[in-house]
């Protein structure tokens, strides 16, 4: 629901906040007062298309700022999926600078203009004489069928079905068109399949190969410094292990002096025993170290082919070069089964499809049940707008060949005519726009009590009535909006005497500017302004009792 609208610097509007309430909303106002520009400062934040001359003063931006209540609309999964805070009361912004730059936000979230109008759809709906919008639209037809007939679970029931459907039909036209690449790729890929195994990549330490070499390559150079080592730790004149032993040997001489010296001795006699296992390892490692020609060649083939298939296949080290290896023979295998994996994913396909096909057919069938009820409760309405005349009709097509989608297998088409004799055609190519508008007055409040509908705003759908009809038309807009917040633009005091909720629009000048304003009339100012719409600027005595008559007071 809409509660309030901020405007500032749109068209001849300086600054304008404007309430709205629940029920229905009526706008009035003289002809050229600037309805029609309230209209399109609301369409800025429901997503319309900017353009930088609508500001009045360049010298600062245009700003339409919309406050919703949107807690009765489940969209909380909408707002998770685009990131951004959610709020039961949500502000939309929309900001325009004379360069032509536009900015959009949802609850301070910049967001871009598809997001905004993804949101706007499910919060505003506006009908005008000169728009269409979804009546001529053959989904949402479709969703008013399903939701007049109740079809929920026998949909659910097929969008079950098609898109397990859908799901095996995708595997089995990537799984043929990885067979079709077989021949082509088959040879290459088991090349390099056969030329990874041969290498035999599972038995290989890389690491440890790199370091057996490097230590066969120097091994001369490593006894010589082990030995020169040794020397200088324990076998030389004045070495480490006897110098050790020295410095023991001249504390424990002054030990019964000092009995703090005890635990040094005993660290350098656990030093001195330290030293000699020291010399013991480095004197095997010098004995290992030797050198042979042999090995360090196998070891040089083993890793010379694992440099060269690294560098051919772009990767680091020999895991990498396994997990290639075994893709590989996952390909291969792939290959080998595809034929049969066909056969049974074809079975598969062909058996789920006749499933959704039957499923098809019972969505159809219900739907079908709606059509004779809604052409006949809508012809009612139509006769209550005043087009007694009008008749729609539901085209229909069931053909799951052509038709098989994600919202059945039904081709539906709304025919309508607005005169008798006349044949009925596509709605889209027959009806006026004030004829649209008030079909679509007519299929929503229908609608209404079948599924939670976004604001309505209907602009000048009481074009062409008047009088008894005029009442007609009121009497279904105030049904509407008894569960549904309802904003009405009109010029006839029959239907601007419905609302809940009057708003006026007026222009002033001070004779180098004009400003449109509007402004929530009270209860006696909706009186004299209903006598004024029905008698003129100066209403008489008459025409203030005809209001009240019409106000119900």
């Amino acid at each position: 629901m809409l509660r309030k609208l901020y405007i500032s610097n749109y068209a001849i509007i300086n600054e304008a906040e404007i309430d709205f309430s629940e029920g229905m909303n009526i706008i009035t106002g003289e002809t050229g007062a600037g309805k029609s520009i309230l209209l399109g400062a609301l369409g800025l934040i429901l997503g319309a298309r900017a353009d930088s001359k609508v500001l009045y003063d360049k010298s600062r931006k245009c700003v339409v700022e919309g406050h919703f209540a949107i807690g009765n609309y489940a969209l909380t999964d909408f707002f998770e999926t685009h990131e951004i805070d959610y709020e039961d009361e949500t502000i939309i912004r929309r900001e325009l600078s004379d360069a032509g730059k536009s900015r959009s936000f949802i609850n301070d979230t910049p967001v871009n203009l598809q997001v905004l109008q993804q949101l706007a759809d499910k919060l505003v709906t506006i009908h005008s004489q000169h728009e269409t919008l979804d009546l001529g639209n053959s989904g949402f037809q479709l969703m008013v069928i399903d939701a007049l007939g109740d079809t929920g679970k026998v949909f659910q029931s097929f969008t079950e079905h098609y898109h397990a459907w859908k799901a095996v039909d995708r595997e089995l036209n990537e799984t043929i068109a990885l067979a079709g690449k077989a021949g082509v790729e088959r040879d290459f890929i088991l090349y390099q399949y056969e030329e990874l195994e041969k290498a035999a990549l599972d038995s290989i330490d890389q690491e440890q190969l790199e370091k057996e070499l490097t230590q066969l390559t120097h091994a001369g150079e490593i006894k010589t410094h082990l030995h020169a080592s040794c020397e200088l730790l324990e076998s030389g004149q004045h070495s480490i292990s006897e110098l050790l032993s020295a410095v023991s040997t001249q504390l424990r001489q002054i030990e019964k002096y000092a009995p703090d010296l005890t635990a040094y001795i005993e660290r350098l006699e656990s030093a001195h025993i330290d030293i000699r296992d020291i010399v013991r390892d480095l004197e095997d490692m010098g004995l290992q170290a030797q050198a042979d020609p042999a090995k360090s060649e196998v070891i040089q083939q083993q890793l010379s082919v694992l440099y060269r298939l690294q560098k051919k296949h772009g990767l680091q080290n020999a895991t990498e070069l396994i997990h290639l290896r075994d893709n590989f023979a996952a390909q291969l295998q792939t290959f080998e089964n595809s034929e049969q994996r066909i056969e049974e994913l074809t079975k598969k396909r062909n058996s789920l499809y006749a499933k959704t096909t039957i499923a098809a057919k019972k969505l159809s069938d219900a739907r079908k049940t709606v059509f004779a009820s809604l052409e006949k409760q809508v012809k009612q309405l139509l006769g209550e707008v005043g087009m007694q005349d009008a008749t729609l009709s539901v085209a229909h097509t069931f053909d799951t060949d052509t038709y098989l989608s994600a919202s059945g297998a039904d081709a539906i088409q709304f025919l309508f005519s607005a005169n008798k004799g006349s044949s009925l055609q596509d709605i889209k190519k027959v009806a006026s726009g004030g004829e649209l508008s008030r079909l679509m007055l007519c299929i929503k409040s229908l609608l209404a009590n079948s599924i939670a509908l976004p604001t309505l705003i209907f602009d000048e759908i009481d074009t062409g009535v008047s009088g008894e009809v005029a009442h007609k038309v009121g009497g279904v807009l105030m049904r509407l909006a008894d569960n549904h917040q309802l904003i009405a633009i009109t010029h006839l005091p029959q239907i601007a005497s419905k609302g809940n909720h009057h708003l006026f629009v007026y222009k002033t000048s001070d004779g180098k500017s004009t400003h449109t304003h509007i402004k929530a009339l009270t209860k006696q100012e909706r009186i004299e302004e209903i006598a004024k719409m029905l008698s003129g600027e100066s209403p008489t005595p008459a025409a203030i009792k005809n209001a009240k008559e019409l106000m119900g007071v």
